[in-house]
């Protein structure tokens, strides 16, 4: 009985992350920001760019999320609800390990020169 619970409970993680998975309408509003930029002559420039994606703009906190419940997932499985306590606590320690000494924000500064 335990086991056909938890194997049903599974099945439904994975058709739920189907959800997520699916490919999006191209109609969407695309969110647009302006910028100010002052050029050498005293001018002033409003240049529109697009708004980071989700992800961009929560990488940290979405790792961490997806570390602490994958590590909650597996301790559970393994050991019940402590175990879950502990695979929690660890799948934080290593997310956050991977998120900021391991895989940092990479930020390329590039000089555009337009004569």
């Amino acid at each position: 009985m335990r086991r056909s619970i938890l194997s049903f409970l599974i099945l439904a993680l994975f058709a739920g992350m189907l959800v997520f998975s699916a490919p999006q309408a191209t109609e969407a509003a695309v969110v647009q920001t302006y910028y100010r930029k002052v050029v050498r002559n005293g001018r002033v420039r409003y240049i529109r760019t697009r708004k980071p994606s989700y992800y961009r703009r929560h990488r940290n906190r979405i790792n961490m999320a997806i570390g602490t419940g994958g590590g909650a997932v597996l301790g559970g499985l393994i050991g019940g609800r402590k175990g879950a306590l502990i695979g929690a606590g660890t799948g934080l320690a290593g997310s956050a390990l991977y998120t900021y000494k391991f895989n940092k924000k990479k930020r390329r500064y590039v000089k555009v020169r337009r004569y």
